[in-house]
């Protein structure tokens, strides 16, 4: 399992989890809607470490960023991520 280190904390994924679904689970604020690189709002820096794609998404990604939805990591990695201040988790609910 590779390591994923944000702004604010460390974790692992899980087998078969996205980068998406690891700062979900682990209460990150990131943004998202297709969950398959059409939309590129779950767009994250990626300060370092290597990212692959199954398929090219078809969102825009510039130079130092990835789509969390569907990039695979190909190490351990650092993106520019925070946790979540307001206490839910994403979905506009309570945790």
């Amino acid at each position: 399992m590779f390591k994923v280190t944000t702004l604010d904390a460390e974790f692992e994924l899980l087998p078969d989890e996205s980068l998406l679904a690891g700062l979900e689970r682990t209460n990150h604020a990131v943004e998202y809607q297709c969950r398959s690189g059409y939309c590129g709002s779950c767009r994250v820096k990626l300060l370092a470490g290597r990212v692959s794609y199954r398929e090219m998404p078809m969102a825009f990604i510039a130079e130092g960023e990835v789509l969390a939805c569907c990039c695979v990591l190909e190490s351990d990695v650092a993106v520019g991520c925070r946790l979540r201040a307001d206490g839910t988790d994403g979905k506009g609910g309570d945790k």
